[in-house]
Formats: C-alpha cells, sequence, structure tokens
C-alpha cells in the first residue's frame, strides 16, 4: 500500500519475493508522486519468513512504522532502518495502528489459534507491557476510535467482534461489548477488516477463502515447496452462505446484516465504506460479482441499488463532495478503477490499470486530483482534471 509521510512525500511497501524460491523480505520505497519513479530504497528487510502483506504508517514524530511478517522497523524518510524488532509471536502481522499516546498496536494474523496484541515504545521498539492473548483468532485488521475521552481498538475475531480497552500501560478486553457476527460457522466464513462510521462498526464476513486458508496452513505463512497450489481469489468459497454485510451499534452492540447478493457461496478479501451524510453503505461479493449500495436505517439495511456487473476486491476511496467513490472492477484479464456514482451506482468512469491481477490491497487518495493503486504485481497513479 501507499502513503503519505507529509505533502508530495510518498511511500511504498511490499513483500519479496512470493510464495516459494528465495527467502522473502519486505522494503519500503519513497515513490516521486508524479512520475512514479523510485527515489529511496530501503535495505532487504527481515519478515521471518512469512509471505503476506504487511501495513506502514507514518507517526507524529516523523519516523516511517512497517510490520512485515515477524518484524517491525522503524526507518527515516530515505528508507533507512531507524531500529528492528522481532516481534514475540511467530506468525505474520497485518495490523498496525498509532494510537493517541503515539505508542505502537499490531496484531498477529490467525485463522485457528488465538491472536495476539502486542504494544511498543515507539522510539525504542520495546513492549510497554505484557501481549493481549485474544479470546479467538484474528484475520482482519484492527481499527482504533477516541470517543468520550476513551480510545479503544476494535478487533474482529472468528465468531465475535471484540472491543480494548486502552489504558497508559496495559491493553484491556470490554468484557461488556462483545457482539457476535458468524453463527452459522458452516454456512459462512470469518470478516476481514472493520471500518468504524456513523456510529457503527461495519464489516462484511466470507473472508477465509481457500487462498488464505492455503496461505495460513503453511508455517512461516505462505511459503511453499515448489509447486505453489493454486492461489485464486476466484476459486470457489468453502461455504455456502451468500455475502453478507454486518452493522454493529457502537454503543450497544446491536446486530444487523443484510444479503445484498443472490448466489450462494459469496466472498471478499476487503472492509466495507460508509457514507454517514448518505447513510449509505457501499458492498461487494468478490467471488461471484456485484456491488451494492446499502441504506442504514434505524431498524434495518434496505438494498436501494445493486450493480451485478461489478467485481470489486478492494475497499473503495469515498469523495463525498463530489458524489462519487472510486473501487477496483476485475473483468477476469485486466484490473479496472471505477468512478461511480453514490446515490445511484451509475458508472461515472472506468479506467483500465493494465495490471493483470486484481488483490485486497488499499487504493490511496493522492494529493494531486489523483488516486494510487497498488495491486500483487503493479502500482499506477490516476489523475483526473
Amino acid at each position: 500500500m501507499f502513503i503519505h509521510r507529509a505533502p508530495g512525500e510518498l511511500y511504498l511497501t511490499g513483500t519479496l519475493p512470493a510464495f516459494a524460491g528465495p527467502a522473502p523480505y519486505g522494503w519500503v520505497q519513497k515513490i516521486d508522486p508524479l512520475n512514479m519513479e523510485v527515489l529511496e530504497n530501503s535495505p532487504k528487510l527481515a519478515c521471518g519468513d512469512h509471505v503476506w502483506c504487511g501495513s506502514i504508517a507514518a507517526h507524529q514524530n516523523g519516523a516511517l512504522y512497517n510490520v512485515n511478517g515477524r518484524y517491525l522497523h522503524s526507518l527515516d524518510s530515505k528508507c533507512q532502518v531507524i531500529r528492528e524488532r522481532k516481534l514475540p509471536v511467530d506468525q505474520a502481522h497485518n495490523g498496525l495502528l498509532i494510537l493517541a499516546d503515539g505508542t505502537i498496536a499490531t496484531k498477529d494474523l490467525r485463522l485457528t489459534a488465538c491472536s495476539t496484541l502486542t504494544r511498543l515504545d515507539p522510539n525504542t521498539l520495546e513492549e510497554l507491557h505484557a501481549p493481549l492473548l485474544l479470546p479467538e483468532p484474528s484475520m482482519g485488521r484492527i481499527a482504533a476510535q477516541r470517543t468520550n475521552g476513551r480510545e479503544y481498538i476494535y478487533v474482529p475475531g472468528k465468531e465475535t467482534i471484540y472491543r480494548i480497552l486502552i489504558h497508559p500501560e496495559s491493553f484491556e478486553l470490554d468484557a461488556y461489548w462483545q457482539p457476535t457476527y458468524r453463527e452459522l460457522t458452516d454456512t459462512q466464513g470469518m470478516a476481514w477488516d472493520a471500518c468504524i462510521s456513523g456510529d457503527y462498526l461495519w464489516l462484511m464476513d466470507n473472508g477465509d477463502i481457500e487462498t488464505v486458508r492455503a496461505i495460513f496452513n503453511q508455517h512461516p505463512n505462505g511459503r511453499f515447496a515448489e509447486p505453489v497450489p493454486s492461489l485464486d481469489w476466484r476459486d470457489p468459497a468453502p461455504w455456502s452462505g451468500q455475502q453478507r454485510l454486518i452493522r454493529m451499534s457502537l454503543a450497544t452492540g446491536e446486530t444487523k446484516c443484510v444479503t445484498p447478493f443472490p448466489a450462494s457461496g459469496g466472498a471478499i478479501i476487503a472492509p466495507p465504506a460508509y457514507i454517514p451524510s448518505k447513510k449509505l453503505c457501499v458492498c461487494w461479493d468478490s467471488v461471484n460479482g456485484g456491488i451494492a449500495g446499502v441504506r442504514s436505517k434505524e431498524d434495518s439495511l434496505e438494498v436501494v441499488w445493486l450493480r451485478p456487473d461489478v467485481r470489486p476486491t478492494m475497499q473503495p476511496l469515498v469523495y463525498e463532495d463530489a458524489n462519487f467513490f472510486v473501487i477496483n472492477h476485475f473483468d477476469g484479464g485486466s484490473d479496472h478503477l471505477l468512478v461511480m456514482d453514490i446515490d445511484s451506482g451509475d458508472m461515472v468512469c472506468d479506467v483500465d490499470t493494465g495490471s493483470p491481477l486484481a488483490n485486497g490491497m488499499f487504493l490511496t487518495p493522492g494529493q494531486n486530483n489523483d488516486v494510487l493503486y497498488c495491486s500483487t504485481v503493479s502500482y499506477a497513479r490516476i489523475s483526473w482534471d
């Protein structure tokens, strides 16, 4: 994914090589935000031989923080390593947050054993307190929110969403907010990341597709002997249930869900996006195809538009003032970026990125009337007048 450190400063992170062959490593590059040329390169960053997309963040102290596999690195503006930390859990990590006090929170990704939430000092990368062992495995990335003078981390578990209270010297599991989203474990899959917006937590289930299961059945994660098995997110889902959009009240934990798409065996690899001014959430089914706009009402969720011809895999970028959002669409041979009307789902613009693969990476808003795109083998800048 791309992030901005400051105006005109753009950084990209990833993992090389892939699922077999030479030992993998993480990397960070400083990229020219207009012509996409590489300006600075990090050295090879240790990842503990795990292959997975990690996370990167820019801190107020000026440093970049990159978690990849089992390792956390702090880097300077020229992508040179300040410090390296081997994390306590030998597993790929995919959650990375900078909390309000500047400390770093990271989470390992699990499908079976319970996940762990670790907190580190941003200057030394030392653990500030004992890691918190969660009650369940957690696949999706973590999200944070400050409200009423308190700060919380939200963690999508295997069947439950957990809220973690952040204290100066500890994490505490909130025993009073633990809503369940997945009761039919034989027909529905696990949740990916959550979107916190409009007094609700929004998520989609059906995320632990066969590709993800194959990667995390290996240890180190994602490392295979030759030949590598098929790792295509378009393969049939390992469950029969339809793709669901789920809404949870941040105040009470009350849960509502809707199934906008008729096909069985739905699946996704990215979180939804909620637009508060429209009271509308954008969700999709990556495996079967289809994208929908769902209206949020006090007691229900209502599908207001549905486009069966669009096949997204990425979380959209929302531009509320212009009344459109940007999302990808994989046509089977090439990945496109679509500009779509929020109210109607009508197509405004379609740009072919030329990428032969699509994945669940994150789009990044640019600073020059543009969107920054990256997938498994490609990255691009798409601009408009």
